[in-house]
C-alpha cells in the first residue's frame, strides 16, 4: 500500500481560487465583449452555470488530491466547467450558439489548461534547480 505526500493546504486553496478567478474573468471578459454592463446580478447570473460546471468537476477528478496533473485533474475540470457550463445556459435560457461554444471552450482551456501548465514548468525547474545545488 502506497501512502501519498498530502498536498499543501495552501496550494488546493490557491488552486480553486485560482480556477475559480478565472472563470470569473472568463464572464467578466465576454459580459464586456457583449456590452451587457457589470451589474452584481447579471454576472452572477452568467456565472453560475460555470461554477456549477468547475465545482462539479473539482469532485469527479478530486481536484483537492492533487490539483496541478493535467490529465487527472486539469482536463476533468475543463471539461467540465465546459460542457456542465453551456448544458446549465442552454437550460436557464441563456444563449450557446456555436461560436460562443467555440470561445469558451478556448479561452477555459487556455485560462483552466494554462495556469497549470505554467505551474508545472515553474516547480519542475525549481526542483531541477534544487537538486542541482544539493549536488
Amino acid at each position: 500500500m502506497s501512502r501519498r505526500t498530502p498536498v499543501p493546504t495552501s496550494l488546493i486553496l490557491a488552486a480553486a481560487a485560482a480556477d475559480l478567478l478565472l472563470v470569473l474573468v472568463f464572464v467578466l471578459i465576454g459580459r464586456g465583449s457583449h456590452e451587457v454592463g457589470f451589474t452584481l446580478l447579471g454576472t452572477l447570473n452568467t456565472a453560475w452555470p460555470f461554477v456549477t460546471g468547475l465545482a462539479l468537476g473539482w469532485l469527479v477528478s478530486r481536484a483537492w488530491r492533487a490539483p496541478l496533473p493535467m490529465r487527472r485533474t486539469a482536463l476533468p475540470v475543463w471539461a467540465s466547467t465546459v460542457v456542465i457550463g453551456v448544458l446549465l445556459r442552454a437550460l436557464s435560457g441563456q444563449g450557446v450558439a456555436v461560436s460562443f461554444v467555440i470561445v469558451t471552450l478556448l479561452v477555459l482551456a487556455a485560462f483552466l489548461l494554462g495556469w497549470r501548465a505554467l505551474a508545472r514548468l515553474v516547480v519542475t525547474r525549481r526542483t531541477r534547480r534544487e537538486a542541482h545545488v544539493e549536488h
